[in-house]
């Protein structure tokens, strides 16, 4: 994924920063050609509450904290240097065209709750539909994460239904574990010292809560448009 030249295929007009569809032709011929999701930090529209040039790190951010968290439920995604200048390269998802998005994202399905966890502890503010990724093998994945750890209370999704149920005893000890390690030296190239901070903050009070939070009345807890 990370060798081989990246050769920009297709645009996603639905979305609000540049997003290309890239395949890369891996040096050794005897893998397949590679589709990637391609965000170049040039193409990103400045955002009054997240820094210029901050959302593709958040989207790796996402990425390496789902895996530290044993989630699974972002796919692979780095910074590397593309046709128009660094940015976010994050693996193509497959879509299973069959499966109803709204009824996936609203179900209890296993990697939806995972996405919901995910989601509360880097503080998603833009989990809408259109964000579920379900492929063929029946796996559920989340993208764009450019719009995460801020240090502020911004919990923005569609994936309400878990609101005030208790936290499984996996989940606790997943929340346990970050807090005693504290402190994630990739993260901190990738988000500020005090974003950081919050997500520990974050994790803690949803640790000391024992459930899902519910939607904030001081805040929309949807995303507009939820797709």
């Amino acid at each position: 994924m990370i060798t081989g030249e990246i050769t920009v295929i297709g645009r996603l007009v639905d979305a609000s920063n540049a997003t290309l569809l890239c395949e890369i032709e891996p040096l050794d011929e005897s893998i397949q050609t590679i589709k990637l999701i391609y965000k170049p930090i040039a193409g990103e529209r400045p955002l009054w509450d997240f820094p210029d040039g901050g959302l593709a790190r958040r989207e790796v951010a996402a990425y390496l904290f789902s895996e530290r968290m044993d989630l699974g439920v972002v796919p692979p995604t780095l910074l590397r240097e593309g046709p128009f200048g660094e940015g976010s390269l994050q693996l193509w998802v497959e879509v299973d065209e069959s499966v109803d998005i709204v009824s996936i994202g609203q179900s209890d399905h296993e990697d939806i709750r995972k996405i919901a966890f995910l989601d509360v502890l880097i503080n998603n503010t833009d989990r809408k539909f259109g964000h579920i990724l379900p492929d063929s093998s029946g796996r559920i994945f989340g993208c764009d994460h450019g719009l995460t750890f801020h240090s502020d209370d911004k919990l923005r999704t569609v994936i309400w239904q878990f609101a005030g149920q208790p936290i499984s005893e996996s989940e606790r000890c997943k929340l346990g574990e970050l807090l005693a390690s504290g402190f994630d030296e990739a993260l901190l190239e990738l988000i500020s010292q005090e974003d950081h901070e919050a997500l520990l903050a974050r994790a803690e009070k949803f640790l000391n809560a024992g459930r899902y939070p519910f939607p904030s009345d001081e805040w929309p807890s949807v995303p507009w448009p939820p797709f």
